[in-house]
């Protein structure tokens, strides 16, 4: 995927959106040049906002901003959110003010990544981390997904998000490209995250979650590790990638695993109103 998108007149450059698409693109989801962005779509999974968005291939000047928001809702014309990438991975979130400044949400994530690992301080060995393999495992994803769930966010629609990607996960897995794993206490999945490859030796993880009730006990932690040398073990990455909000206290878990900050990932998005 990552060469056929080097191929087209989008040249994308930030490690976060082509492992994104890489993943993407092994789910099924597929992606239009339009030489100054990428449309991506994902029918699989209509409601996954950044499985359809558009990938700006460079940073929007103020007077092109109001375009790219028609552009968006032309191509979506159904959505009942915005998401626009911005493939400018040393940009800034004051690079996108005119969208903040109509309550649009802009971010600038944390693109980290990291060619060895080492073992976090805080263990927790109570817990048994393993790749997800059952159908009971895989419903214990989803639910452990929705009790996730952001404040404001429409729950039944989420769960219906959440099945079709654990799904796509599911097949990704079944198909070797990367595992999907989970922290057990007592049967119970706790903690979460998936590991893929995206192509020339990187590998991307995916939704590291961990239940509220049981956070702040080690367990992502320790699954962060676990999973991290099942990368560099079994699927041969040399680098692995992860997302992360700048500001969000699970950074520093991945600062203690070996990650350290790279690039930034520019979003713009409105979510959808919860009914």
């Amino acid at each position: 995927m990552r060469r056929a998108v080097e191929s087209a007149a989008v040249d994308v450059t930030s490690l976060g959106y082509t492992t994104d698409l890489a993943l993407l693109a092994l789910g099924g989801s597929v992606m239009e040049d339009r030489g100054d962005h990428l449309v991506v779509r994902s029918p699989h999974n209509p409601t996954h906002w950044w499985g359809n968005f558009l990938l700006l291939a460079g940073m929007p000047a103020t007077e092109d901003c109001p375009g790219w928001l028609e552009r968006f809702h032309e191509t979506f014309p159904a959505a009942a959110y915005v998401a626009l990438g911005v493939d400018v991975p040393d940009g800034t979130a004051e690079d996108l003010a005119w969208f903040a400044g109509r309550g649009l949400s802009v971010e600038a994530q944390t693109v980290m990544t990291a060619t060895e690992v080492h073992a976090p301080r805080s263990r927790n060995d109570d817990a048994v981390c393993r790749a997800l393999a059952s159908d009971a495992d895989w419903d214990q994803s989803v639910e452990l997904r929705v009790r996730c769930i952001d404040e404001g966010m429409d729950p039944m629609g989420y769960r219906e998000f959440a099945a079709r990607k654990a799904a796509t996960m599911r097949g990704l897995a079944e198909a070797g490209h990367g595992a999907w794993f989970g922290a057990f206490l007592e049967g119970r999945l706790v903690s979460q995250m998936g590991l893929f490859c995206a192509g020339d030796g990187l590998a991307r993880f995916q939704s590291v979650e961990t239940d509220p009730d049981f956070r702040r006990q080690g367990l992502a932690g320790t699954l962060l590790h676990v999973v991290s040398r099942f990368g560099f073990d079994e699927l041969a990455a040399r680098t692995q990638v992860m997302v992360a909000e700048p500001d969000y206290f699970a950074i520093e878990l991945y600062r203690a695993v070996g990650f350290a900050p790279t690039q930034r990932q520019l979003q713009v998005e409105r979510r959808p109103r919860a009914s």
